[in-house]
Order: C-alpha cells, then structure tokens, then sequence
C-alpha cells in the first residue's frame, strides 16, 4: 500500500520527533526504542499522551535516558497506551498490543492458531449462587474437539477435577493437555454427569467459512454463511461461496457474523462488494488517522472504494489472487450479530448502511470502530524495510486509525439490533439448521417483515468470558502495508 511509504517519506523530510538516527541505539534500549518512535509515529492518539509528545526529548541521548528505566518492553507500550473518554464502559479497551513473536501474531491473522478446537463462553448459573460454567459455542473441524466426540451445546463445570469459576477459567484451559468434565443444563443450573473428554492442543488453520448453504422457505430462496474470521487467506473460497449463491439466484441473503470479532479491512471491502456489486468505485469506508500522518498523507490514499477485483498480494509484492468478484447486487442484507461482532464485522454493517438496508438479528454488538496495523523494528517499520532487526521478534500491533461510512458515521457502542434475540445455552441448535433459534428468527423476520415483540434497551454488557479473548488477536480490525 502507497500509505506507508508516502508517510515514511514525509517522516523523514520534516523530522516528525527532534530524534536523529546517526547514531545506533544502545542494545540494551534497541526494543523500547522502537516501541516508543513507533507509537510517536503512528498511535491514533500520540497527542493525548504526554510521554510520546514530538517535544518530549531534545535529542537521542534524553531519549536514551528515559528509555534506560524501562527494562520490560511490554509493559513500556502499555504505559503509553490511551484509554478515549467514549468507552468508559469497558476500561480494557486500548485495542493495542505488543508481542514478542511477531510469527505467532501473523499466522493468527491468517487463521492459524494452537488450539484445542474447542470454543466456548462463560456462563453464571440462574441460581445466583456464583457458580460458574462453560459451554461449547463451536468446535474447529479437525481438531482434537472434534476428533473426540466435543459437540456445539455441551455444558462444562470442571477441568482437570476443579470447579471451574470467573476467576480462574482462564488458567484452567491454558494447558496443551486437558480434562473437561461435562454437565447437563438443569434449568440453567448445570449438574455434572460423569463424562469425562481428554482434549490435546495442535497448531490449526481454521477455515473462517464455517457453513455456507441456500435454504428454501416459502417461495424465498435465501442465502446462508456463517463467517468467523476477515482473513485474506480465505478471500477465494469467500468469492466462490458467493458464486454459488449467484448461480441459485437467491433472493435474500443472511451473514451470520454472531462470532466474528474481525480481521481485514480489505476483506471486509471485498466482502461488502459481493454483497452489493451496483457501486463499484464509490466510497466504501475512509480512514482518520493522526494529524501527523493526516498532515501529511494524500486523502485518497485513506479511502476504500467498493470494487470488482479481488487483487491481493504477500509481502514481497507477488500477487497471490487475481479474480473478478462474484457480486449479488442486493437492496437488502441480513446479519446475524452478537456482543462478538465487533471491527471489521462492525465496518461491513456500517459501510453498507448509507447504500443498501441493512437488517440485524440478535443482540447489539461490541463497539469497535478502530483499527491497527502491524509495526516491525526497521526503518519504516515494515518487515521488509531497510534494517529490519532480525536479533528479536517483537512486533507492536497499536491502534493507528478510526475508520468511518461514507457519512462520516461509525458506532463506538455498537450497533442495536431491531429483532433482539439472545443465545440460550440450554437450547443452542445445529449451526446452519433452519430450526437454529437465531436463524430461524431471521428466516421469519425475511419471509413476513415480522420484528416481533421489542424488547426493552438496556446498558452495554461485555461478555464475562469466552475462550476467543485469548486469541493473539481478538477482535481486531487492521489494514495491510505491501
């Protein structure tokens, strides 16, 4: 992308920090010297936080000397990190991370993820006696879940013999090996049952197509896709889904992003454009970035226009997919969403809105309109810039832009469903079955118009827990620098 490097031009020309790279940087310092001229550079909020003012430090050797009484790189970046006053809600909301093996984070990006297989959500019991559960939301088709008989539905009480409880549910799943034992629902207060399954953790790529099928009601042929991930790896068998659906001539289509924290902007471009097809080079989204880079970037480098081409590219510049797009040229989507649609799945809804209507079912989604891109230890800190470090692997991933519709608009809260519908553990169903409680509910809301009976609104929750928070990149929204 031309962002990148028009902006590192112009760093260099009018020397955005008063710092000087004659000199080479202590190696002691080397990480937390690219942390901090990373996050000067580029942090979508660099002017709210003090220590990375462009007049902070006088010259290299100020700098040093601060840098010097940092010894914990991880802990430096999230000292500098900004919590805006709009998410007052939800204090871990810094969107921004570091991390010290850059290769895990890319092949997260790309689906690949060591994992059980296995995914599943918090729950308190009804009783109000704080006990605490799990149940299985999916499962990761050839994984160790799978290959054990762990099935969508399943209530989990105990790991390894230990009740399981908010506080220590995270550790509890963090072997490479482990014991769940199982429960039956009981009204919301589960029992355990006496079975027992070994799980085993392996390195997977899990395809982000989770199911994909035309389903028939009525006289309506209606599309269905259950999309997890905005990955680019995937963008072709994306592209083929919508072939299909193309060749059926569906009426309706249904997008269930329910699971779907978010990916790649350019996914969600090549995404919308399949949906739609009739706005081909109008604006799809634009990007804000910090008045630094803002200064000094050409506007129409910060827009995404719908298009009709996939083109996508590795890091090299090889282009690795080049086909026309299978676009549907609808008037109306349907999404199926929940507090776990968050950025990218949340830029799709949000694009679509000023074009087409856009209908949601479930309940309001997370509130994430932020994205980040990934920061390496070079020059111009992309991977394959001039000096790139190759004597660590650290790698920031911090918030760098807000990305907004056509009109400007986005929704730091989220976006409110008008057919409100919640997931019951005690009554998940088959992903893709039309008798799928949250499906159904959307086939019914396309084939009578029915919204059925709203209810009240209430204040933003977060989900207490689910096994996605772990994820090196869980719910991020983030563009490509080639």
């Amino acid at each position: 992308m031309k962002l990148l490097k028009a902006f590192f031009i112009a760093f260099i020309i009018i020397s955005i920090t008063s710092c000087s790279e004659k000199e080479d940087t202590p190696a002691d310092i080397q990480i937390q010297n690219f942390v901090w001229k990373g996050l000067n550079a580029y942090y979508l909020w660099q002017d709210q936080v003090p220590d990375l003012s462009d007049r902070r430090f006088k010259n290299d050797q100020e700098l040093y000397s601060y840098l010097s009484g940092q010894s914990d790189p991880a802990a430096f970046f999230s000292n500098l990190l900004y919590i805006p006053n709009e998410y007052p809600k939800d204090p871990n909301k810094t969107y921004s991370w570091i991390v010290d093996d850059y290769v895990a984070l890319e092949q997260a990006f790309q689906s690949i993820r060591l994992t059980s297989g296995m995914k599943v959500k918090g729950k308190d019991y009804l009783d109000g006696s704080g006990n605490y559960y799990v149940y299985v939301y999916d499962v990761v088709k050839g994984s160790s879940a799978e290959a054990n008989g762990v099935t969508r539905g399943m209530l989990i009480t105990q790991v390894n013999g230990t009740a399981i409880t908010a506080t220590n549910v995270n550790s509890l799943f963090s072997g490479n090996s482990f014991t769940i034992h199982l429960a039956d629902y009981n009204a919301g207060n589960p029992t355990t049952n006496g079975a027992t399954i070994v799980l085993t953790k392996s390195q997977l790529t899990e395809n982000p197509i989770k199911e994909a099928k035309v389903i028939t009601s009525g006289t309506k042929k209606i599309g269905y896709i259950m999309y997890n991930q905005f990955s680019n790896s995937f963008d072709g068998e994306l592209n083929a889904k919508f072939l299909k659906f193309k060749n059926e001539t569906i009426d309706d289509l249904i997008i269930d992003l329910r699971y779907n924290g978010g990916g790649s902007v350019q996914t969600a471009v090549y995404l919308g454009s399949m949906v739609t097809g009739q706005f081909k080079d109008e604006l799809y989204s634009k990007q804000v970035w910090n008045s630094k880079v803002m200064a000094v970037t050409d506007p129409n480098l910060l827009i995404n226009n719908f298009t009709d081409k996939i083109l996508n590219k590795d890091a090299s510049g090889t282009i690795v997919l080049n086909e026309t797009i299978n676009s549907l040229n609808l008037g109306t989507i349907y999404f199926i969403v929940s507090d776990n649609t968050a950025s990218a799945s949340e830029l799709i809804i949000n694009a679509l809105s000023p074009y087409i209507n856009v209908k949601l079912v479930g309940v309001q989604t997370y509130g994430k309109h932020v994205g980040s891109i990934t920061l390496y230890d070079s020059e111009n800190f992309r991977k394959n810039g001039p000096n790139f470090r190759t004597n660590h692997t650290w790698a920031m991933q911090p918030i760098v832009l807000e990305i907004q519709n056509k009109d400007g608009q986005n929704k730091p809260e989220g976006f409110i469903p008008e057919v409100t519908l919640e997931e019951n553990p005690g009554n998940l169903g088959i992903i893709g079955d039309p008798n799928e409680p949250l499906l159904q509910r959307t086939i019914q809301y396309i084939v009578t118009g029915s919204k059925g009976i709203s209810t009240p609104s209430k204040s933003k929750t977060y989900t207490s827990w689910n096994s996605s928070m772990n994820n090196i990149d869980y719910n991020n929204m983030y563009i490509d620098f080639k």
